[in-house]
């Protein structure tokens, strides 16, 4: 009689337990996870037709290249989900204000940590408030070249002729001389070739011409220079520069190389190797 009425108290009071965090801390719960769950979904929902009405009010802005359109959408991407993630914590009942009072310490130590993150992250700024190169267009960053394929809140990655893709980061591409060669209408092309001292040079000239002349790629309205350049150690060499559209550049300089070899040897002209003259002393 006395175990079952133990029992029967036991089992009473964790009904009692139950009920009370039933009624309060389980519901509250139940209650902040419902609440976060419909903030999470709304804002996720509001922040992809923002995303979606800003992206469409960019394309039609000529004057906004597309680097500057992917990196302004992002910068909103990332405080639109900041936003929505600390209304979500608030919602769940965390405090925030303790939370958002250690932010001015923990700012200094991200700062010291992600000093170069954010150096990348306002190089990127820079970059694209400049507009130094759009999506596409073929470039040299210091030492490096390729085409631009895509430029993010740290980096730009570009493809090179030889089909490698180099990652550099923005601070890197902000200090070094940029050079955009898709921004230019034309661009000159300077071709050296050396002769023996030797040979008739007024010949020789007339084969660099005729031949460079004949190309169809090179805009005459524009004139091409051959000149000396240089009074070598085994050559006299000429410079000859013709301009281009930056399309055929490499068209151009390719060919004339494979041909003007021919051209010379049809005129007995032969490029000299170097050679050094040695004179014995009789005695």
């Amino acid at each position: 009689m006395a175990l079952a009425t133990k029992i029967g108290s036991s089992s009473f009071n964790i009904l009692e337990s139950l009920q009370f965090w039933k009624s309060d801390g389980f519901s509250t719960l139940i209650n902040n996870l419902l609440s976060g769950i419909i903030v999470l979904i709304i804002g996720w929902i509001v922040l992809k037709i923002i995303l979606s009405t800003l992206k469409k009010g960019l394309k039609r802005s000529p004057k906004i290249s597309e680097l500057l359109q992917d990196y302004f959408m992002k910068i909103v991407s990332i405080i639109g989900w900041v936003i929505v993630v600390v209304t979500v914590l608030s919602q769940l009942g965390i405090d925030m204000a303790p939370m958002i009072a250690g932010l001015g310490i923990t700012g200094v130590v991200l700062g010291l940590a992600l000093k170069d993150s954010i150096s990348n992250f306002f190089a990127g700024f820079m970059i694209i408030i400049n507009q130094l190169f759009r999506k596409g267009d073929y470039v040299q960053l210091g030492s490096l070249s390729g085409t631009v394929k895509t430029m993010d809140l740290m980096s730009v990655r570009l493809s090179t002729p030889d089909g490698k893709n180099i990652t550099v980061s923005n601070n890197i591409v902000w200090g070094a001389p940029v050079t955009n060669f898709s921004d230019i209408d034309k661009r000159r092309v300077d071709l050296v070739v050396g002769v023996p001292y030797d040979c008739d040079l007024k010949v020789a000239k007339t084969v660099f011409s005729d031949l460079i002349n004949s190309y169809p790629e090179v805009l005459q309205d524009l004139g091409v220079k051959i000149e000396i350049s240089e009074l070598a150690d085994s050559s006299i060499n000429f410079i000859i520069r013709p301009w281009v559209i930056p399309a055929d550049y490499w068209t151009l300089l390719h060919r004339f190389n494979s041909e003007v070899l021919g051209k010379l040897a049809e005129k007995n002209i032969y490029l000299p190797f170097p050679q050094m003259d040695v004179h014995f002393d009789k005695d």
